[in-house]
């Protein structure tokens, strides 16, 4: 596996820990973990798009953060899963893996 696409992994990981943070803090030094995990996250994603599409880059790191968070709601939130969000998440999920796919293509093509 290229570096960058483990850089695009722990910006999604991390992604994640900071949006759990932001439903669970509760005093002013949980606040300043969440910015320091933010500041990792983003040096993570400039990381990743030193050899990577930016637009590839970004987009699996909102489509992990948007299927991640809706996740992270009905399993520590209390939130509800419907049939709605279901088709909604495996349509994120779809676009990612396509945008991987086209890229794959698209650097196989070049000589």
């Amino acid at each position: 596996m290229n570096k960058s696409w483990l850089y695009v992994i722990l910006t999604s990981i991390f992604e994640l820990i900071w949006v759990f943070g932001f439903n669970t803090a509760s005093v002013w030094w949980h606040w300043l973990i969440i910015v320091f995990v933010i500041l990792i996250d983003f040096h993570f994603m400039s990381k990743a798009c030193e050899n990577l599409p930016t637009g590839t880059v970004y987009a699996i790191f909102a489509g992990a953060g948007t299927t991640g968070a809706a996740l992270m709601d009905v399993f520590f939130f209390g939130g509800h899963l419907n049939i709605g969000k279901i088709i909604f998440i495996g349509i994120i999920i779809t676009g990612v893996v396509g945008l991987k796919l086209a890229h794959n293509n698209e650097t196989e093509g070049v000589a």
